[in-house]
């Protein structure tokens, strides 16, 4: 049996974190820059829901704001049975930050799965047209 991945362990574990009390939708995420730092997120839900924040942008902007280099894995958690990627506004957001990622999905039962970031927003607006 595998070890562990520590990248999914904190996802997990972010997602445990969360604060989703109108959703109950629990969502984690940890990304790891190209020096091994480990950085999470979980989703915060407002009662306005539009000013909810998700998992993974949570993650990004800890990174960002805490001088992260270059990412390169990014898991995403969330007890779903089909796994569950990231939404559009998350996907512009990892394309920005780490659109040579490796992304991978992961749910509470273990299953997982691990394609690329650029794989799930393969036409995205970026720095080129502005």
């Amino acid at each position: 049996m595998p070890s562990p991945d520590p990248l999914i362990e904190a996802a997990l574990a972010a997602r445990e974190r969360a604060h989703a009390p109108y959703s109950r939708f629990k969502v984690g995420a940890a990304l790891e820059d190209e020096h091994g730092r480990v950085f999470t997120g979980c989703n915060v839900e407002n009662a306005t829901y539009g000013l909810t924040m998700c998992a993974e942008r949570v993650a990004v902007f800890k990174a960002v704001s805490e001088g992260a280099g270059k990412l390169k894995r990014v898991a995403v958690a969330a007890d779903t049975g089909t796994l569950t990627p990231p939404c559009g506004a998350c996907r512009q957001i990892l394309w920005e930050f780490a659109a040579d990622a490796e992304l991978i999905l992961v749910n509470l039962a273990g299953k997982q799965e691990s394609l690329s970031v650029k794989s799930i927003f393969p036409r995205p607006f970026d720095a080129s047209f502005v």
